[in-house]
C-alpha cells in the first residue's frame, strides 16, 4: 500500500545548465528557502546539490516515484534537457544508472501532479541552447518559442496542467518560493500563467515598471557608455520596455536588479533572449530610431515624443545622463508664503 503523505512533495532535477537558479534560491530572504518550504508544506525529496542522499539512496527515491510508492506533487527542473547526440541524450548520463537524463525527466514528469521549468534554459533552452546548439538543448515544453522541446506541445502534467515556465536567468528566488507555494496551497491554475507559461505574478509586469532610470528614459536623455547614469535604452542595448519581468519594483538582496547595477536589461525571461542577433550592450537603429521600443507604442508616437522630450531636457539630466555620478542636483524650490 503506498505511504500515506501529508506534506507536498518536490523533487528537483538539474540538467543542462550552471546552476545559478539554485544559487539564486540560495538567496532568498524574509523568509529563506528552507523557511518558505517549510511554511508551504513543501516536502524536498531530493536536490543535487543541496541534499546528502547520494547513490543508490537517489536512485531507491526515483524508483519509489515510478513505481507509484511515492507521490511527486512537483517535479522541478532547472537546466535545458540535452538530447544529443543525435537524440540519444548521451550528452547528460545520470550516474549510476546507464540512462540519459532526458529518459528520466520524460517519466517522472508522468507521475508528477505538476511539472515546472525553474530558469530561461528549462523553460525555452536558454543560455545553453545558444551558439549553434551543438548539445541540442531545449526546453521542457518549449524550443525557444516554438512549443515542442522535451514533453512535446501537447502535455499536460497530472493535474492538467502545461509546464509552467518561472523563467529568468537567472530566476529571483521569490518567483520560484511564491509559485511553488502557491501550487502547494491548492492556489495555481491555468490561469496563473501567460502565453508562455511563465507565472503572471512577475510576467504580467515590465522591467521597465520601477526602473531608477525612467526620469532619463522620459526626457530621453541617454547613457552613451558603461557607466552613465542615463536611460541605456538609445545607446546601450536595454530593452526593459519589452521584457516581463518585475526586477525593478521586486529587488534581489532587497536593493539589487541589473539596471541598478549598471548594466542593461537583456530581456532573460523571453525565449531566444541568448542569442539577440547583436551585441547585448548595444541598440541596433534603423534610419536611427532603437528597434528596441516599448512593445505597445507605435513608432511613429515615439519619434514625435522622443524629439519634443530631447528638445525639452533638463540641462541636470542632460550633463548627469552621461556622466557615472551626478554632476548637479535637482533645484530647491522654495515656496514663497502668501
Amino acid at each position: 500500500m503506498p505511504h500515506q503523505q501529508t506534506k507536498t512533495t518536490l523533487l528537483w532535477l538539474q540538467s543542462g545548465g550552471c546552476g545559478g537558479c539554485t544559487l539564486s534560491m540560495l538567496c532568498a530572504e524574509s523568509p529563506d528557502m528552507i523557511s518558505s518550504f517549510e511554511a508551504a508544506g513543501i516536502d524536498l525529496l531530493w536536490h543535487p546539490s543541496l541534499s546528502e542522499a547520494t547513490g543508490e539512496s537517489v536512485l531507491d527515491i526515483l524508483q519509489s516515484i515510478l513505481n507509484d510508492e511515492l507521490r511527486l506533487d512537483i517535479l522541478c527542473l532547472e537546466g535545458s534537457v540535452l538530447r544529443g547526440p543525435n537524440n540519444t541524450g548521451k550528452f547528460h548520463m545520470l550516474a549510476g544508472t546507464n540512462q540519459p537524463m532526458m529518459n528520466w525527466v520524460d517519466k517522472l514528469s508522468a507521475k508528477a501532479a505538476y511539472v515546472v521549468a525553474v530558469g530561461t534554459c528549462a523553460a525555452y533552452g536558454g543560455i545553453t541552447a545558444g551558439g549553434g546548439n551543438p548539445s541540442d538543448a531545449c526546453g521542457l515544453q518549449y524550443e525557444g518559442d516554438r512549443g515542442g522541446g522535451l514533453l512535446g506541445e501537447s502535455f499536460r502534467s497530472g493535474e492538467q496542467m502545461p509546464v509552467i515556465n518561472i523563467a529568468g536567468c537567472p530566476t529571483h528566488p521569490k518567483w520560484v518560493t511564491e509559485t511553488l507555494a502557491q501550487i502547494s496551497l491548492g492556489d495555481f491554475n491555468e490561469e496563473h500563467i501567460d502565453a508562455l507559461g511563465r507565472p503572471r505574478s512577475y510576467a504580467d509586469q515590465l522591467v521597465h515598471h520601477g526602473c531608477p532610470r525612467n526620469e532619463y528614459y522620459e526626457f530621453k536623455a541617454s547613457a552613451e557608455k558603461p557607466g552613465d547614469l542615463g536611460c541605456m535604452m538609445e545607446n546601450m542595448g536595454c530593452v526593459g520596455t519589452q521584457a516581463h519581468a518585475d526586477c525593478n519594483t521586486r529587488l534581489w538582496n532587497g536593493e539589487g536588479s541589473c539596471l541598478r547595477g549598471g548594466y542593461p536589461c537583456v530581456n532573460c525571461t523571453a525565449p531566444n533572449f541568448e542569442e539577440p542577433g547583436h551585441p547585448f550592450t548595444e541598440t541596433p537603429k534603423i534610419a536611427g530610431i532603437p528597434i528596441g521600443l516599448p512593445t505597445d507604442m507605435p513608432k511613429a508616437w515615439f519619434v514625435a515624443l522622443a524629439s519634443l522630450s530631447k528638445a525639452a531636457t533638463p540641462n541636470r539630466l542632460r550633463k548627469n545622463a552621461i556622466s557615472d555620478h551626478v554632476k548637479i542636483v535637482p533645484t530647491i524650490h522654495h515656496k514663497r508664503k502668501s
